[in-house]
């Protein structure tokens, strides 16, 4: 039975997360009459650039949207953290975010909500509504609360995400699984919006993400085989967008948001390798198999994308660096990044202390310096490359700025960061909640 939720359209809000596309794409897009939905919305809304989160990672920055606090609150710096004490890698899950949710709050509220593949929610915790994890999600069931939610996404063959590996097999086969696993969210997001009681819904679509990652080059180039898909692709976007449009009518209000913004790659940087060439890392081996190798005479090392740490004797079992030399030497590791060069162009915009962009009451296990680098340069945290800069099977990288945020209601002007989203939110649904560090554009 066809349901659209007439009841309770009172301060409803519908939110469509587009990972990792830029707003400057999509006005280019809306220009070129390639998503016209899109464009109809738009002459009665306001589409913003909006700024990530530092680092510009997805976990890190889908973390921030859905709890509208720093990394220093929420406890998420990057898709993979070390353990306490150690050179141990984990992946932090969603028994690592130390501050409520967005659907946590209104849960208090006995609101509804619908969460579907937003990152870094696996393993699906309980909530008053139903929630589908997003990436890293292994297991759909352990994904998917409640119990009947996951019968129903089992049923329709369901997939979490995109196979990437594919990308080593042919751009092609990716392509396909990408219009695959997107026909099967797509399919997910209207069945829940449809059936089921909400107050807050939330569908994300992470197949941008993974067509930007690899096929940046094919929308830059005409002649790329797989041009006309990446267009194509994005008039399907417009088409869930309109779909979604239709079902909000004028009562609802709709936001569309993205995680950070994209750009071609001119050069990836390997940090490790920046920090080996400079003297600030050592390994006990030739060739690394992981952190735990790690030289006791090392001053710093990386992690993806951005993050350094200084190897501290104090947090770490091969830490060399006193307590009282911690601030010269990352002031020095700091001042050195700012200098890095290439050809004569500046590797960095910004390198910030963990103080100067976080605060709370998990800042001590925040990295000790983040890099953000100038549009082209996807720094990473590989201990296996033996050069500073290369190319890989990407053609596309994140950026910091040039996020999407859209909202169908005129607002006023002033710049939008991503931690924003969640008290926009709340405002427009008249709850109450004072912890945020972001504040409603409204």
């Amino acid at each position: 039975m066809f349901n659209f939720i007439k009841k309770r359209k009172k301060n409803k809000v519908a939110v469509l997360g587009i990972d990792g596309v830029p707003c400057s794409l999509l006005r280019d897009f809306i220009r070129k009459g390639i998503m016209p939905n899109l464009s109809s919305i738009v002459t009665g809304g306001s589409l913003r650039e909006m700024d990530a989160s530092i680092p510009e990672v997805s976990s890190t920055s889908w973390t921030t949207f859905m709890t509208g606090v720093n990394p220093g609150k929420h406890n998420i710096y990057g898709f993979m953290g070390l353990k306490p004490n150690s050179y141990s890698l984990y992946f932090p899950n969603s028994g690592d975010i130390k501050s409520d949710t967005i659907w946590d709050i209104l849960g208090k509220h006995n609101k509804q909500s619908i969460v579907i593949n937003v990152p870094s929610t696996y393993p699906a915790k309980p909530l008053k509504g139903i929630l589908t994890a997003g990436f890293v999600s292994v297991d759909l069931q352990k994904a998917t609360y409640p119990h009947s939610a996951f019968e129903y996404l089992q049923g329709i063959g369901y997939r979490m995400d995109v196979d990437s590996q594919k990308a080593g097999v042919s751009l092609e086969a990716l392509a396909e699984d990408i219009d695959m696993t997107f026909r099967k969210r797509t399919e997910a997001l209207l069945h829940f919006y449809d059936h089921h009681v909400w107050d807050l819904f939330i569908g994300t679509i992470t197949e941008t993400d993974r067509l930007h990652h690899f096929l940046w080059s094919a929308l830059e180039d005409d002649a790329h085989s797989l041009h006309g898909f990446f267009i194509d692709f994005y008039k399907k976007i417009d088409s869930l967008i309109g779909q979604i449009v239709d079902r909000c009518g004028s009562d609802i209000t709709f936001l569309i948001v993205s995680d950070h913004g994209f750009t071609d790659i001119k050069q990836e940087v390997y940090l490790n390798a920046w920090l080996m060439e400079k003297g600030y890392l050592k390994f006990r081996k030739e060739s690394p198999e992981s952190l735990e190798d790690i030289h006791p005479e090392s001053i710093a090392f990386a992690l993806d994308p951005s993050r350094i740490y200084i190897n501290l004797k104090q947090r770490y079992p091969s830490g060399c660096v006193e307590g009282t030399a911690y601030d010269a030497m990352r002031l020095k590791v700091k001042e050195e990044l700012l200098d890095f060069h290439i050809d004569g162009v500046k590797v960095m915009k910004q390198v910030y202390t963990k103080e100067e962009i976080y605060h709370g009451p998990n800042l001590y296990s925040a990295p000790d310096l983040v890099a953000l680098s100038n549009t082209g340069y996807d720094l990473k945290g590989s201990i296996i490359k033996k050069t500073v800069f290369g190319r890989s099977i990407f053609t596309g990288a994140h950026t910091q700025d040039n996020a999407t945020f859209f909202i169908n209601k005129p607002i006023p002007e002033g710049r939008i960061n991503i931690m924003d989203v969640a008290p926009t939110v709340l405002k427009i649904m008249d709850i109450p909640h004072a912890d945020f560090d972001g504040k409603s554009v409204l």
